[in-house]
């Protein structure tokens, strides 16, 4: 098993997500030997993007400004309850022909992250069933940490 002050917290844009980082937040901070990586692992293009002109490359710099902003929040947010500023990084990827999950697997696997935190979104059972979901299919095929996964 990996080391649990080694964290791995995936975000996003969601109230969840930020919840899931006040979360670990309240656990992490002031603790020594604290390591958090948050992640934002974002889809590829739709289809329809590149028809409208758009290129892989101004996806990947969009995707990366919008996603830069609420992870230097979320980063704020663990400084300000004592995690050191050295102790924080911040990573973004792409889905590349992988799912979200099997994307935030490989990260945590190649990272040795001995925790891995996830917001768990609101989604119907139907939604959950046609879907998936990403908390879910993270908890289940994990190996070598602890999944938190933080509710609404």
């Amino acid at each position: 098993m990996n080391d649990w002050k080694k964290m791995l917290v995936c975000v996003d844009d969601t109230p969840t997500s930020f919840r899931g980082v006040e979360y670990v937040a309240r656990i992490a901070g002031g603790l020594p030997g604290i390591h958090i990586c948050l992640l934002h692992v974002y889809p590829e293009p739709p289809p329809d993007y590149y028809s409208q002109g758009g290129t892989l490359e101004n996806y990947r710099r969009e995707q990366e400004e919008r996603s830069g902003k609420f992870l230097q929040q979320c980063g704020q947010t663990l400084l300000n309850a004592g995690v050191r500023n050295g102790s924080i990084e911040h990573d973004i990827r792409m889905a590349e022909q992988k799912t979200i999950s099997e994307t935030i697997l490989s990260c945590q696997q190649a990272g040795a992250f001995g925790t891995l935190v996830v917001g768990r979104r609101g989604v119907s059972k139907a939604e959950e069933f046609l879907f998936g979901s990403i908390s879910s299919a993270l908890v289940h095929h994990a190996a070598a940490c602890t999944v938190w996964v933080v509710s609404q």
